[in-house]
């Protein structure tokens, strides 16, 4: 197994998130303004960690529709997709962020506690097929 990288963006920031070598366990890493250079930021975290693999969180609302943020996610995918031409999983991350904020309360690397979220459950979902 390798490193996965995980994402939670949103229109503000993008919380990034990285497994373990193993892919096992999922650790917060960072959390970028989602400006002009996100795409570059994250391209940099990519090579200098040997990530393999991308999850990002899948923007749907409670009845599993796109939601408001959906095609941004998507033309953020299509970009990575041409940067990096890496395998992206796409894994709920309904509830995420409500999560993180129970665990840790809201500072700095919220975002990237909810990335934690999302690449963790990707990585036991995975892990049970």
């Amino acid at each position: 197994m390798s490193r996965l990288l995980g994402i939670d963006y949103g229109e503000k920031r993008v919380g990034v998130a990285l497994s373990d070598e193993t892919g096992q366990m999922a650790f917060p890493l960072t959390v970028f303004p989602n400006d002009k250079n996100l795409l570059k930021n994250t391209c940099r975290v990519i090579v200098e960690k040997k990530v393999a693999e991308i999850v990002i969180g899948h923007s749907l609302d409670k009845e599993g529709e796109p939601n408001k943020i959906h095609d941004k996610v998507e033309a953020f995918m299509l970009d990575l997709t041409l940067e990096t031409g890496l395998p992206i999983h796409l894994e709920s991350e309904l509830y995420t962020t409500q999560a993180a904020l129970r665990l840790q309360g809201r500072n700095a690397m919220t975002d990237a506690a909810a990335a934690a979220l999302i690449l963790d459950n990707y990585l036991v979902r995975t892990k049970e097929k």
